[in-house]
This record gives structure tokens, C-alpha cells and sequence, in this order.
């Protein structure tokens, strides 16, 4: 089976959550700019509230069995200090019933590793 995790990281770690999936072996990531905000509600400045904040969301599509160690990995690369603060982010898991490679479009078994 296949699992989709996204995380949605400030977007001055994103490069360092890149970083260690690479040295982790996991290299295949979609990346993309977001804005949003979570239990926080936005940021206020003095009298103005900047109700969405800008943030990175990265995905990417991994073996069942790599999932811990994949979500571990984001967790600790994108937390701010040792003990992490409001607005690090958050990581959403999904299963993937099914995936297609476009150039030779061929269906992957769920059981392969997908390659984008």
C-alpha cells in the first residue's frame, strides 16, 4: 500500500524538511506555496491581524511500510527548536488507491513505490 503525507511547513524550514528526505532516500517530493492559518488565527502586528499566513506544503508518496520513519523525519527537520512553537505546521496522511505514470501511462500497483 501507498500513503500520501503532506506537510505544511513555514516556509524557512522547507528547505531543511528537502534536505532530509534526500539524505533519508526520499527524494520525490512535490512542493508548493500555501497561505492559511491554523488554531493560532492568523498573526496581529499591532493593530493589524494578517489573517493567513504564508506557508509551504510538501508531498509525497511513500510505502506503508516507510511512514513512520518518513513523517519522523519531516517532524524533526521542520520543527523550530527542541521543543517546536505555534505555526511549525501540521503533516495530514492519506491512503492512495491508485497511481499512473503519464509519460508511459501505465498503472503502478499500490504495492510499488511510486516515482514521479
Amino acid at each position: 500500500m501507498m500513503i500520501m503525507v503532506r506537510a505544511i511547513v513555514r516556509p524557512e524550514r522547507a528547505d531543511d524538511v528537502l534536505a532530509a528526505l534526500m539524505d533519508a532516500g526520499f527524494p520525490a517530493v512535490t512542493k508548493y506555496s500555501v497561505a492559511g492559518r491554523g488554531k493560532q488565527r492568523g498573526i496581529k502586528i499591532g493593530e493589524v491581524t494578517y489573517d493567513e499566513i504564508p506557508k509551504t506544503m510538501l508531498m509525497s508518496v511513500v510505502k506503508a511500510a516507510d511512514k513512520d520513519f518518513v513523517i519522523e523525519t519531516i517532524m524533526n527537520a521542520a520543527r523550530s527548536g527542541k521543543k517546536g512553537a505555534f505555526g511549525d505546521g501540521k503533516i495530514f496522511v492519506s491512503d492512495v488507491g491508485d497511481v499512473y505514470t503519464i509519460s508511459s501511462g501505465v498503472k503502478e500497483s499500490a504495492e510499488e513505490e511510486a516515482t514521479a
